[in-house]
C-alpha cells in the first residue's frame, strides 16, 4: 500500500512523479487537479527530500490556497503553517514586506482594496481638473490596471501614450501612484509590479529567492497574467522546476487580464517540457461532459482533449423554452420546489447566469415563493458600509500614513469634521510636505480652522494614537472591541435605534467572529497580517455552501470551481451568452463558450438550459434568438420543455408563471404590518419595514435579525409568516 500514489489514475501518478524540469498539467474540469497539486508538494518533501521551504505553491484565490495547505498537511506531517503556500498577491505580499525596503517600499504598507483606488482615482481627476464625466472613475482604474498587469510603470505609459485619452490616464496614473507612495500603500496590482520590479532591481532579492524556491507548483494556470507569467520565468531560472496545472477551456478571466495565449504556448516557452492530460471526470454524468464538449470544441485556440466519465448517461439535458424572464424564473422556482419535496436540500441548486441584472427576475418569483436563496456575487460582508468603516479605523491604527482610510472615518461617527475642514487639512498637508495624519496633529497650527474643529480634531488624533500604543499589547480581536468603543462608532448606531442599525451592528459582531477565527489559524496574529488577510479576501473565498440551506444565485464567472447537483444555467439567448460585444470577435467569442462550458460543468447530475422569446433587461425588452450554443448541441441527448419553434404551446406546456398565477389568493393575516416584528420558518425573527401590494398579492419588506439572511422582499401568498 502506498498512500501517497495509490488512489491516483495513471495520469495523474504520471504528473505527481514527474522528475525536474517543466510540466503542464492540462487539467479538465472535475478531474483531481487539486489532489494532484497536493500529492505533487507531499511527493517532493517525502520521496524528493525537498525542504517544505523550497517549495512555492501558487493558487488564485484564498479558499484554493486554504484547501491546498490543509490537504497537503495531512499528507505531509511536517509541513509548516506558514509555508510558502497562497495567492500570488498574498506571496508577493510577503516578498515586499521583507525585502521590498530595497527599493523603498515600507515593510508596514497598506494594501488599498477596489474602493480606496477608486477614491483615490476621483481625488486624482479633481485636483488634475478633470471631468469625471469625461473621464469616468471606473474607466481610468480599468486602464491603470491593465498597464500594471503588462508591467507598464507611469514613467513608460506616458512616453507611449498615444491621444488624449492615454495622455490623460498617464497624468492620472502617474498622481495615483504618488499618492499611494504617500500614503505607505499599493493596490492589488502594485503586489505583483513591484515584486517583479524588486527582483530586477536587486540582485540581493533576485539570489535569495531563486535559491530558496527550487519548485514551484502553479494552480489554475490558464488565469495568468503577463506580469504573473513574468515573475514565474524571473524566479524558476535556472532550474525551471515549473508544475503548471490548468486548463485552456476553462480560461474565463480576459477581463481581468488573463491570457489564454500563456497556457496554449506553454512549450514555446518551456520547449523542454512535458505535457500530461487529466481527461477522466469525476464529476458530471456522460451526458453532461457530452453537452459541454460539443460547445467547446467549436473554439480553434485550444489543446486537443475530451473528458470521459466512469459514470453512466444519468439523465439527459432539460431545455426550457420561457415566455420571457418571468417565466424563466417560475420554470426555475417550480423545478426548485419540486426537488425540495422530493427530499433535495435547496443548497443542492445553482442559478447561473451571464449578468448580475438577471437575477432579479429570479429573486422576485424566489421570494413570491419563500424560497431561500443567496445571491453570492451580491454585496460583499467586507463591502458593508460599517465593516469597511471598522476596517478604515484598524488601517489607520496600522498605517497612519493611510490617506485614504483616514478620510473615510474622520468624521464617522459625526464629529463636525466636514469638507471644508478636510480641504484646509489637505492643503496644510501639501504646503508643508507632510502626511495628512501629520497635519492632523499639528491642527492647532492651522489658523483657518476653528477653535471648536481643532479641538474636534485634536480629540480624534488622541483616540488613534491610544489605540496605536494598545495595539502593540493586545490581540487583533481586543484592539476591534476597543476600537469600536473609543470611537464612538457602536454608541451612534445604538442611539439610532433602527432597524438598520441594528443590523449593523450584528454585522460588526461578525466582525469579532472574524478576528477571532484569523488568531486561531494564523502563524502571524499580527494586526498587518490580519489586514493582510482581508484586503485580499474574494467572493468565493467567504462562500460556504453549507453556510445554510438556500438556493445559489451567481455569475458564471463566480461559478468557477464550484459544483452542485442540479444548475439552471438561463438566459440562453444570442446576445446575453455570448454576449452581445463578443459577437464580431472570435477571440471574445472563444471566451464566451469557454464560460458557457464552465457553466455547464458545474453539474453533477442534472443540467438545465433556459431560453426566453422576449426579454426586459437593462430598462429595454428585447426579442430573443436561441444562443448558438444552445443550438450546437446534438438533440437526442435533450430533452425540451416550452415552446416549440411555432411559439404555441401545448396544454402541458402553459408557462410555469401561469401555474404560479393561479395559486394566488390574497391573504393579510393579523399583526403584520410596518414595524411589527415577524418569524419565517427558514430566515428566523425580523422586523417589517415595508408593506406594498400588487394585483392580488401583498409584498412585505424584512429586515432579519440573522445578518447573513438581511432584507429580504417576500410573498404574503407564499411565505409563512408569523407575529414574533
Amino acid at each position: 500500500m502506498d498512500p501517497l500514489l495509490d488512489s491516483l489514475n495513471e495520469q495523474q501518478r504520471a504528473a505527481v512523479c514527474h522528475g525536474d524540469g517543466p510540466l503542464l498539467i492540462l487539467a479538465g474540469a472535475g478531474s483531481g487537479k487539486t489532489r494532484v497539486l497536493t500529492h505533487r508538494l507531499a511527493y517532493l518533501v517525502q520521496r524528493r527530500n525537498v525542504s517544505p521551504w523550497s517549495i512555492l505553491a501558487v493558487t488564485f484565490t484564498n479558499k484554493a490556497a486554504n484547501e491546498m495547505r490543509q490537504r497537503a498537511q495531512s499528507l505531509v506531517s511536517q509541513l509548516p503553517r506558514d509555508a510558502w503556500v497562497g495567492t500570488f498577491h498574498s506571496l508577493c505580499a510577503r516578498i515586499l514586506r521583507r525585502h521590498g525596503a530595497l527599493i523603498g517600499i515600507d515593510p508596514s504598507f497598506s494594501i488599498s482594496d477596489d474602493a480606496d483606488q477608486l477614491a483615490l482615482i476621483k481625488q486624482c481627476l479633481k485636483q488634475l481638473n478633470l471631468d469625471d464625466k469625461q473621464y469616468p472613475p471606473r474607466s481610468v482604474l480599468s486602464a491603470i490596471g491593465r498597464a500594471k498587469d503588462e508591467l507598464v510603470d507611469p514613467r513608460t505609459f506616458a512616453e507611449v501614450a498615444v491621444g488624449p485619452q492615454q495622455e490623460v490616464t498617464a497624468q492620472v496614473y502617474r498622481l495615483y501612484q504618488d499618492k499611494l507612495a504617500l500614503a505607505h500603500s499599493l493596490d492589488f496590482d502594485d503586489l505583483i509590479m513591484r515584486t517583479v520590479e524588486l527582483l530586477r532591481e536587486s540582485p540581493e532579492a533576485l539570489q535569495h529567492y531563486r535559491q530558496q524556491f527550487t519548485h514551484i507548483l502553479i494552480d489554475e494556470y490558464q488565469d495568468i497574467n503577463a506580469a504573473q507569467y513574468t515573475l514565474v520565468r524571473v524566479l524558476a531560472e535556472p532550474e525551471r522546476n515549473v508544475f503548471a496545472v490548468g486548463d485552456d477551456d476553462q480560461s474565463i478571466y480576459a477581463f481581468r487580464g488573463a491570457n489564454v495565449s500563456i497556457i496554449l504556448g506553454f512549450s514555446t516557452y518551456y520547449p523542454e517540457a512535458r505535457v500530461v492530460k487529466l481527461e477522466q471526470n469525476y464529476r458530471s454524468t456522460k451526458t453532461i461532459l457530452d453537452a459541454s464538449w460539443h460547445v467547446v470544441k467549436e473554439n480553434r485556440n485550444r489543446h486537443d482533449k475530451r473528458l470521459w466519465t466512469q459514470r453512466g448517461p444519468g439523465d439527459p439535458i432539460y431545455v426550457y423554452e420561457a415566455m420571457d424572464e418571468r417565466d424563466e424564473a417560475a420554470y426555475v422556482a417550480s423545478r426548485v420546489a419540486a426537488g425540495r419535496a422530493n427530499g433535495m436540500r435547496l443548497s443542492d441548486f445553482a442559478v447561473l447566469y451571464r449578468v448580475n441584472a438577471q437575477s432579479r427576475a429570479i429573486e422576485e418569483e424566489f421570494g413570491r415563493r419563500g424560497l431561500p436563496y443567496r445571491v453570492v456575487a451580491g454585496l460583499r460582508f467586507y463591502d458593508r458600509r460599517e465593516v469597511k468603516d471598522i476596517i478604515a479605523y484598524l488601517r489607520v491604527i496600522s498605517n497612519p500614513s493611510d490617506s485614504v482610510s483616514l478620510q473615510r472615518i474622520i468624521n464617522v461617527p459625526a464629529r463636525g469634521i466636514g469638507e471644508t475642514t478636510m480641504a484646509r487639512l489637505a492643503e496644510y498637508a501639501s504646503s508643508h510636505g507632510v502626511s495628512l495624519y501629520q497635519a492632523l496633529a499639528e491642527a492647532d497650527a492651522i489658523e483657518a480652522v476653528s477653535r471648536k474643529i481643532r479641538h474636534a480634531l485634536a480629540q480624534f488624533h488622541a483616540t488613534i494614537e491610544e489605540l496605536r500604543r494598545e495595539a502593540a499589547s493586545i490581540t487583533v480581536s481586543q484592539l476591534l472591541l476597543h476600537t469600536l468603543e473609543k470611537s464612538g462608532y457602536v454608541s451612534a448606531l445604538r442611539a439610532e435605534g433602527t432597524g438598520e442599525a441594528e443590523t449593523r451592528l450584528q454585522n460588526l459582531q461578525e466582525m469579532l467572529t472574524v478576528t477571532q477565527g484569523f488568531e486561531a489559524d494564523s502563524p502571524d496574529r499580527s494586526l498587518s497580517a490580519f489586514l493582510e488577510h482581508i484586503s485580499l479576501m474574494s467572493d468565493v473565498d467567504t462562500y460556504d455552501p453549507d453556510a445554510n440551506d438556500a438556493v445559489t444565485l451567481m455569475t458564471l464567472h463566480a461559478a468557477k470551481g464550484l459544483e452542485f447537483p442540479e444548475v439552471f444555467l438561463v438566459g440562453m439567448d444570442d446576445g446575453l451568452l455570448p454576449f452581445s460585444r463578443s459577437l464580431d470577435q472570435e477571440d471574445q467569442l472563444e471566451e464566451e463558450r469557454r464560460l458557457c462550458y464552465v457553466g455547464m460543468t458545474r453539474a453533477m447530475h442534472r443540467l438545465h438550459l433556459i431560453r426566453a422569446h422576449t426579454r426586459t433587461l437593462f430598462g429595454s425588452q428585447f426579442i430573443c434568438q436561441e444562443s448558438r450554443f444552445l443550438a450546437s448541441l446534438p438533440r437526442e441527448i435533450l430533452r425540451l420543455r416550452g415552446t416549440g419553434d411555432s411559439g404555441q404551446r401545448t396544454a402541458e406546456q402553459e408557462p410555469a408563471s401561469a401555474q404560479a398565477a393561479q395559486l394566488r389568493s390574497p391573504s393579510l393575516p393579523p399583526g403584520i404590518r410596518d414595524g411589527s416584528r415577524v418569524r419565517h420558518p427558514s430566515f428566523g425573527e425580523g422586523r417589517i419595514v415595508a408593506t406594498t401590494s400588487s394585483g392580488a398579492d401583498t409584498f412585505v419588506t424584512v429586515i432579519f435579525d440573522d445578518a447573513a439572511v438581511g432584507m429580504k422582499r417576500l410573498s404574503l401568498q407564499y411565505a409563512k409568516l408569523d407575529p414574533a
